[in-house]
């Protein structure tokens, strides 16, 4: 196992460092450009489209749903713990890498979303979709779709899914001195009765945890950072002049610390590109694509502008990123009680709580979604669910450094793979763009048909007229 387990953390070395980072960071920016940096001069609309989708009243999931799902997923422990790691192992500027990333990678996030809805499919009266249903449709490609199916239903459904629960049950047991086995019950309880409800009581449960979690824990930091307002410009300056201590050793031929750290937090946290998001974007009812992929790239920001951000200033205010502790939440959680006293201990387990357990209900349907893609018979997803409910159970109560490393290998070969069809198929999404900003110059409300863009094949939902003027008038 020990053989085993070296060999898995050494291919994550190599496939983070060099291949993924460079395809990463290499079609972000191209996506970028190609857009017309459409993640910066759409920023309005999609701060516009967000407040549509939470209105209404929609037989389906509605885009601000979807919205939440995504969130729900990408929102976890990392933006506790491994930030505040990163900042620790490679200093202030990683939190300056980690904005960059976000910046360039909401690009990547708005092709993949974009082609999701493109190549959604009906699921009785929601949707679903992915990167594994447009690698099959659009590059008729079904085995790369099975291959990445399978892994991001190991990976998110089963193995994050297993250290989210154990982030969970630790926090509260160190915290409260509850026994694990009673917090792995309720936590398997709680998660069997919201994913045996379908994708409807999913964002639900969405829609009410993510504005919850994400709402008070920025408040916090924003206390943080107003009781620490003299030393803001300071703080700031430290993540800058660290940053660029790094170009200096960038231009040398060495690879900073800073911004490695950087790099890997925004990549892992914000997961743009990586083809975890447009299954849930997939599931959104919108009169046009490119809706719901600004929406999904304005999730990025979110994670990583805002959330990540938060805590990178509550640990550089506090001054605690030279110390040594190895253990992230533990040092978030110094950090923050230094600013604001001891009860933000308590404070802080509890939006683990909803961190984590927001990331294993988005995590499942990323793998519902692809179950359904590899076989639709129900029986099929309900092995799956039980699966997922006894991995909840299994990552409360063991040691699971083996289980985030093959984790880390598997979204890694996951990524690449997405990452290869969205490159193949960016033209589509960008002739969608195209589309909908011809439509919003003509004072339309944008609605898209499978004839608006020529050629376009093997496509379900968007080629009865009459669905579209239904969706037009719920988006």
């Amino acid at each position: 196992m020990k053989i085993l387990e070296n060999f898995v953390s050494g291919t994550n070395d190599i496939l983070w460092s060099y291949l993924l980072i460079i395809l990463l960071i290499g079609l972000g920016l191209y996506f970028t450009f190609r857009t017309k940096f459409v993640q910066f001069r759409m920023i309005g609309e999609m701060f516009r489209l967000l407040g549509e989708g939470a209105s209404g009243d929609k037989k389906g999931v509605s885009s601000f749903q979807a919205f939440c799902i995504s969130t729900a997923s990408r929102v976890g422990t990392g933006n506790l713990a491994g930030v505040a790691i990163a900042i620790t192992a490679g200093g202030p500027g990683a939190v300056f890498w980690m904005w960059l990333i976000a910046l360039i990678g909401s690009a990547s996030a708005f092709i993949e979303s974009t082609l999701a809805q493109i190549y959604k499919v009906k699921d009785g009266d929601t949707y679903r979709g992915g990167p594994a249903y447009y690698m099959e449709k659009a590059l008729n490609a079904r085995w790369m779709g099975i291959t990445f199916a399978v892994l991001i239903s190991l990976t998110f459904g089963l193995a994050f899914n297993s250290v989210q629960a154990n982030t969970i049950t630790s926090a509260f047991s160190e915290s409260f001195g509850i026994e694990k086995w009673i917090i792995a019950l309720v936590l398997a309880i709680v998660t069997a009765v919201i994913i045996f409800g379908g994708i409807k009581r999913i964002a639900k449960v969405s829609e009410v945890i993510v504005p919850i979690m994400a709402g008070a824990y920025v408040i916090v930091a924003l206390i943080v950072i107003i009781m620490h307002i003299p030393e803001l410009p300071g703080v700031l300056a430290l993540i800058f002049e660290s940053a660029f201590n790094d170009l200096r050793q960038l231009a040398g031929g060495a690879l900073g610390a800073a911004m490695m750290n950087g790099i890997k937090r925004g990549l892992f946290s914000n997961e743009a590109g990586m083809g975890s998001a447009p299954n849930a974007g997939a599931t959104a009812e919108v009169s046009h694509p490119v809706k719901q992929g600004l929406i999904q790239a304005f999730g990025v920001f979110v994670d990583t502008l805002v959330i990540c951000s938060s805590t990178a200033f509550i640990v550089l205010f506090s001054g605690l990123y030279t110390s040594n502790e190895s253990d992230g939440i533990i040092l978030t959680q110094n950090a923050l009680e230094a600013s604001v006293g001891s009860w933000a201990g308590i404070f802080l387990t509890f939006i683990v709580l909803l961190f984590a357990f927001s990331s294993i209900v988005g995590n499942y349907y990323y793998g519902e979604s692809n179950i359904g893609f590899i076989n639709d018979r129900k029986i099929w997803l309900n092995i799956y669910r039980v699966l997922v409910v006894g991995m909840v159970v299994f990552g409360s109560l063991a040691s699971l450094n083996f289980v985030w490393s093959l984790a880390d290998l598997l979204m890694g070969l996951m990524a690449i793979i997405n990452l290869i069809a969205i490159a193949l198929l960016g033209k589509i999404a960008f002739a969608a763009l195209a589309d909908y900003q011809k439509q919003k110059k003509s004072g339309k409300n944008p609605v898209f048909h499978v004839n608006n863009i020529k050629g376009l094949k093997n496509v379900e939902c968007w080629g009865n007229p009459a669905d579209q003027t239904n969706q037009s008038k719920n988006s």
